[in-house]
């Protein structure tokens, strides 16, 4: 009777010995697909220092010549993008600032002086004299359909967009703006293209 008791309290122990061994194998198998789960939910949400892009529409303006030249040529070079009009007072009360800036950042930052032409107030005739009788020499083009103006929804001129190498806006002012401001507005990008640039990154 003994050997029978005893017996039975060792084969109960066996069953428990099982039983725990193979609860701590599921529990540690549970453990492991959670933390799967967890990494794969981790891994499709964007990281803190990813920001939510902001595309600049591309279109199409015509410079003096009358060839066609999209936004989109310049990826690679940030844009100074300024819709503006020969007619408009404080379009022309900034574009001696928008001058001096682009002449001293040409070769870093692509100014796109865009004239709203509406064949009536506006003629790309008017824009082209103004501009030369005023000495200014950044690259101005003439939105003689309007496209561009009703892409960006132009309600309101001087208006200016900051964009990245990238072709992304990353500021934007509407009504006029003085050299501090636009230059500040630059070298805040330049310094953002900095800091991404392969070399930087690299290091």
């Amino acid at each position: 009777m003994k050997r029978k008791t005893i017996f039975g309290i060792i084969i109960f122990a066996v069953f428990l010995g099982v039983a725990y061994f193979a609860y701590n194998d599921l529990a540690a198998n549970y453990k492991s697909n959670q933390e799967i789960q967890q990494e794969d939910q981790a891994s499709d949400q964007p990281s803190n220092n990813e920001k939510k892009k902001n595309q600049a529409p591309d279109f199409t303006v015509f410079d003096n010549q009358g060839n066609k030249v999209k936004l989109s040529d310049f990826i690679g070079k940030p844009v100074v993008l300024n819709f503006w009009a020969s007619w408009c007072p404080p379009c022309r009360g900034e574009m001696p600032h928008f001058n001096e800036v682009s002449s001293n950042v040409k070769n870093d930052v692509v100014f796109m002086m865009v004239d709203l032409v509406d064949g009536q107030r506006e003629t790309q005739a008017k824009g082209q004299k103004y501009v030369e009788e005023q000495g200014y020499d950044f690259p101005v083009y003439f939105d003689n359909e309007q496209k561009a103006a009703n892409t960006y929804g132009i309600s309101s001129i001087p208006t200016t967009f900051i964009i990245d190498a990238e072709g992304n806006i990353v500021n934007a002012f509407q009504g006029a703006i003085d050299k501090q401001t636009l230059q500040k507005a630059i070298n805040l990008l330049m310094k953002q293209s900095l800091m991404l640039s392969p070399a930087t990154l690299s290091k």
